[in-house]
């Protein structure tokens, strides 16, 4: 199980973060979380699709990294092939916890998982997360505005995606790839937009879905469709071993 700790400036006050990527930090998932906040980034380099919670049934918003479970295409020997890097990817090993008492609604507090391969084991190695004095560095400062998004987009997500099916604008699909060795891969478990759907609305539904910003939100999420072709150039790759 993982060791998640209180983040402490004086029990952690040496620790140091490995931020580089590689295949031995356990970031071989297929998918990542994504939020509204970084629809604009994420759309240039990975499809975004809706998938099932599998616990809650609710709907979640995701960057597709692999064709196969366990399979992260864009993690290369050379680091993570892709210009941008999703925020739940960049938190890692960190993690938001709560705190709770009689008084008050539940602190969000800063928790680090100490097992997580990044965690170094040297004294020079990786990102310092304290300076000398006890305060925060640059990289933990970064960090905490990660988490920070992470925490305010879970909410600003489920608003969108509630609008969305409120207008019956999510819908699922099937995707089948044939690869260049003529295996075949099919996808069952995803969901996008509904063009037909979207290109239905009232004008007026449209300029309300356009007044709360997630027009903007739709398109990329269909644009980012276009990035299925690389990301199937990249499984073509890796079954030929290059």
């Amino acid at each position: 199980m993982p060791n998640h700790q209180q983040l402490d400036n004086i029990r952690h006050k040496d620790l140091r973060v490995l931020t580089v990527h590689q295949a031995s930090f356990a970031e071989n998932a297929s998918y990542g979380h994504v939020y509204l906040a970084e629809f604009r980034y994420v759309q240039g380099e990975y499809p975004i699709f809706f998938r099932k919670n599998a616990e809650t049934a609710q709907f979640e918003a995701i960057a597709l990294f692999g064709l196969a479970a366990e399979e992260n295409l864009y993690v290369e020997e050379n680091g993570w092939n892709a210009s941008y890097v999703p925020l739940t990817v960049q938190r890692r090993p960190f993690l938001i916890g709560f705190q709770h008492d009689n008084q008050s609604d539940p602190k969000p507090v800063l928790y680090i998982d100490m097992d997580s391969p990044r965690i170094s084991q040297s004294a020079v190695e990786g990102e310092a997360v304290f300076l000398p004095q006890g305060g925060q560095t640059p990289y933990l400062q970064h960090i905490n505005a990660i988490l920070s998004s992470i925490h305010t987009g879970h909410i600003e997500n489920k608003t969108f995606i509630d609008t969305l099916l409120q207008h019956d604008l999510i819908e699922s699909v099937a995707i089948k790839v044939e690869l260049h060795d003529t295996s075949k891969l099919e996808f069952n478990n995803l969901y996008t937009i509904n063009e037909e759907k979207l290109n239905a609305l009232s004008a007026e539904t449209f300029f309300a879905l356009h007044q709360q910003g997630y027009v903007n939100m739709i398109y990329m999420v269909i644009a980012s469709m276009a990035t299925l072709s690389r990301l199937i150039d990249l499984k073509n790759k890796r079954v030929k071993g290059l």
